[in-house]
């Protein structure tokens, strides 16, 4: 019996698990490949971490800016350990199963965590409009209600926003022959592309997704720094204008590292089919991975406060 003609009865199947590839071509070196993707995860997560007790320890950094600095670690933590246990289990132990319910739910923590960072980046930017353009009302404006309540809905639209698309998959009858992912988790594009049925309205609300979160906040942090930038300039010294933009650099760079690969990812995903699967496999970690690693240290560097509460953080652990 013909492998197609042992499913012809199947009138609705879905598998107990997905077979994850990991790294395209390059499966035999896995073992080497998994040294610096631990050494990334380990980065993200020491710096991240050491950021929010930086800022929870270090009275003077409780302000409205390192509170939203605390979210973006936050959220950069929860991206690291929403791929960290099925990447490094495929180098690792080439263990590439993983159930179908367990992969909802890793997708929809992922995206989540993916839409918190955009909109995490979009609050900082607010933040830094109201600090340069009106600095007299900074605190007034920014109080710690508000800062509860901001972040409070950006938990909400993740949560809202990516809640449908679980149950959207589930709606699908999947081929049983199409089980393998492209990359070591579960991203929404690839899974929902295993299906055997029309995934249409899938197709269409992923893009509203992608469009009413990252798309908004991307033209909203842009109009944000041309406000900032007509602000800045009208600053009578040069010494001035420089020292205020100088407290951008640090979310410029951040918004920088997190939307490019992201932008990037969701056009090959559309409009770059014929590329090599590797290529989607490493812009897909670029976008997930390198951020959370990057972020602490831009802002380690970029910030002389929160270097200094770290290191001052880090003598006293010595020290102890």
């Amino acid at each position: 019996m013909l492998p197609s003609q042992s499913y012809v009865n199947i009138s609705f199947f879905q598998p107990h698990a997905f077979l994850m590839i990991g790294i395209p071509g390059l499966e035999a070196v896995h073992g080497w490949i998994s040294i610096p993707f631990s050494s990334m995860y380990t980065v993200a997560l020491t710096g991240n971490c050491l950021i929010l007790l930086a800022v929870g320890r270090t009275p003077s950094l409780h302000q409205s800016m390192y509170y939203f600095l605390s979210m973006l670690a936050l959220t950069d933590v929860g991206l690291t350990l929403s791929t960290l246990p099925t990447t490094l289990a495929v180098l690792w132990f080439d263990h590439r199963l993983i159930g179908f319910n367990a992969c909802l739910v890793q997708m929809f923590f992922l995206h989540s965590f993916s839409v918190v960072e955009s909109s995490v980046l979009l609050a900082m930017s607010f933040d830094r409009f109201v600090a340069i353009s009106n600095p007299l009302r900074y605190a007034a404006i920014l109080t710690n209600n508000v800062i509860i309540k901001i972040g409070l809905a950006i938990v909400a639209r993740a949560t809202l926003s990516l809640f449908p698309v679980p149950f959207l998959l589930k709606r699908l009858n999947f081929c049983p022959n199409k089980i393998l992912l492209s990359h070591s988790f579960c991203f929404h594009p690839d899974v929902m592309r295993r299906a055997c049925a029309d995934i249409t309205i899938n197709i269409l609300y992923g893009l509203y997704v992608v469009l009413s979160t990252g798309g908004i906040d991307s033209l909203l942090i842009v109009l944000s720094y041309v406000l900032i930038l007509h602000t800045v300039l009208g600053l009578a010294s040069p010494r001035e204008r420089i020292r205020a933009f100088n407290t951008c650099v640090s979310h410029i760079l951040a918004v920088f590292v997190f939307f490019i690969p992201g932008i990037t990812m969701s056009m090959i995903h559309r409009f770059g089919r014929h590329l090599p699967p590797i290529v989607h496999a490493l812009v897909a970690y670029i976008y997930l991975v390198v951020p959370p690693v990057l972020n602490p240290i831009i802002y380690s560097v970029k910030s002389k406060p929160i270097r200094e509460a770290m290191i001052r953080m880090l003598k006293r652990k010595d020290q102890g």
